[in-house]
Parts: C-alpha cells; sequence; structure tokens
C-alpha cells in the first residue's frame, strides 16, 4: 500500500513531453531541484530526502518515473520493478551502450520549464541508483548546472563497470560546461557496492578530474540495522552522524553554491 499522507503536503502534476508523461511532486520555494528516485520508485524514504531538500530553501520536483508513489520500498517489490518494469521498458537503458536513456530527453525538458518558474542560477539534478547517472546526462540542458550522481548504478553486467550511461556526446558536452562554466558535480557511493563498481568512480574521477568531488563511503558507516548490503546513500543507508550525514549535508551546501543567485 501507498503511504499517501507522506505526499500530502506535495502539489502534483502530470508534465509531458514527446511521447511521456509522468505525474511530478512539487514542494518548496526557491532555486529548481530535480530530484529522481531509486529502485523501486518515489518510496518513503526519498520523499524524506526531498522534504529536507525544500525545507532547506528550494524548490523540489520529485517525478514518479516507475513504481507507486509512496509505496514502501521491500525486496519483492523492487525485484518487480527491475525485472518486470524497468529493464524492459522503451524509456530506460540499462546495457553497456554508450547511450543514455530516452527519458532523459523528458528531464531535459521539465528542467527548462522549472527553472523560470523558480529562478536563481540553474537546476539542480539529484539522482540515485538505477538514476544516478541521469543527472549527468541531463547536463546538455543548459539550466542544469548542479547534478549529484548518488550510487550510479548504470550500465548494469561486467562490460558496463568502468562506463557510465551517457553517450561520448553527452560525456564531452559535460566536460565542456564544467571547465568553460566553473562548475562541478558530485558523486556517493559506498566502497564495496556491487551496483557501483570501483572502476565506475575511478572512471568519473579521471574523465571529470577535479571538478568531480567524489565521496566513497566505507560500508561500517551506513546506517545499521536495515537488512541490505550498503548501497543507498541518502535514503535507506543515511546515518543520523558520520560520512552518510556529511555527505547529505554537502549535496545542499552544494546546491545553494551554484543555485542561489
Amino acid at each position: 500500500m501507498a503511504d499517501t499522507d507522506k505526499l500530502a503536503s506535495w502539489i502534483k502534476f502530470d508534465f509531458t513531453d514527446g511521447p511521456w508523461t509522468r505525474p511530478v511532486y512539487r514542494k518548496g520555494s526557491g532555486p529548481a531541484v530535480i530530484i529522481m528516485h531509486e529502485i523501486p520508485g518515489l518510496h518513503p524514504l526519498v520523499i524524506d530526502y526531498g522534504d529536507q531538500v525544500a525545507a532547506a530553501g528550494f524548490t523540489v520536483f520529485m517525478p514518479s518515473l516507475f513504481g507507486t508513489p509512496g509505496k514502501t520500498m521491500t525486496v519483492g517489490y523492487a525485484v518487480q520493478q527491475m525485472f518486470l518494469n524497468v529493464c524492459i521498458r522503451r524509456e530506460f537503458n540499462a546495457w553497456a551502450n554508450d547511450r543514455s536513456s530516452p527519458i532523459i530527453d523528458w528531464l531535459r525538458a521539465l528542467a527548462r520549464k522549472v527553472h523560470p518558474e523558480c529562478g536563481g542560477k540553474g537546476v539542480g539534478a539529484l539522482g540515485m541508483c538505477f538514476t544516478g547517472g541521469f543527472a549527468l546526462a541531463m547536463m546538455t540542458e543548459p539550466s542544469v548546472v548542479a547534478p549529484v550522481l548518488s550510487q550510479p548504478s548504470l550500465p548494469l553486467g561486467k562490460k558496463g563497470r568502468d562506463r557510465i550511461d551517457a553517450s561520448p556526446a553527452e560525456i564531452s558536452c559535460v566536460k565542456s560546461r564544467l571547465q568553460n562554466e566553473d562548475l562541478s558535480m558530485i558523486g556517493l557511493a559506498f566502497n564495496g557496492d556491487s551496483f557501483v563498481p570501483a572502476e565506475r568512480m575511478d572512471m568519473l574521477e579521471e574523465t571529470f578530474g577535479d571538478r568531480f568531488e567524489s565521496h566513497r563511503i566505507d560500508p561500517a558507516d551506513a546506517r545499521p540495522g536495515t537488512g541490505r548490503e550498503p548501497h543507498s546513500v541518502l535514503t535507506v543507508h543515511l546515518n543520523r552522524s558520520g560520512p552518510t550525514r556529511e555527505a547529505a549535508d554537502r549535496t545542499i551546501a552544494f546546491f545553494h553554491q551554484r543555485l542561489d543567485a
């Protein structure tokens, strides 16, 4: 069952671009930050993080890309969304073929829409897990100036360990923007996370150099007692103190740094 109370304070609207329409939840005031949920969907802990970002002085937009908004995360629900939904839908690209997911075009259009509405220097974009690399590919949209990649988990498979779900042209565009516009990005991951190979973080650090602020967190610092291997830095495994909390605070400080007028 979905926890509808979690979203009661959010304004829901449908956004259409190209062939896709998705519900989007909006809250807060100030510069825009688009938060893209992890597998299995817009679950309560993602909403909690969105609440924190909104309370910090931002207008948060949370699109529901798959799953049931507000539904609690379970292993069965996650498996269903991963294998029976996300991996076979044409708007998502989960494999190592040097291209981003088609839904990125929809997300770029959302950023273009909300920037003039909310003001500030640009739009923040934060992806988690399956959507982690989306924040990087969204930077081909000029309004996106503050990308955060939290546990970027695509592409899947051994061939994609040292790759990210973006095309060479997109990566080249991002490199140019980071340098020419004096921008940067943040990456978050637990060491030893099987969904975020060390080779992928190595590649991001090497490709973007000092423009990529890398946070590799000891799994011992994850919130204990979850029954899951450390993975979700800003949600399931976010601790009350220590490196995960510091990473969460840093993302909000980063948004202020890059977005405030």
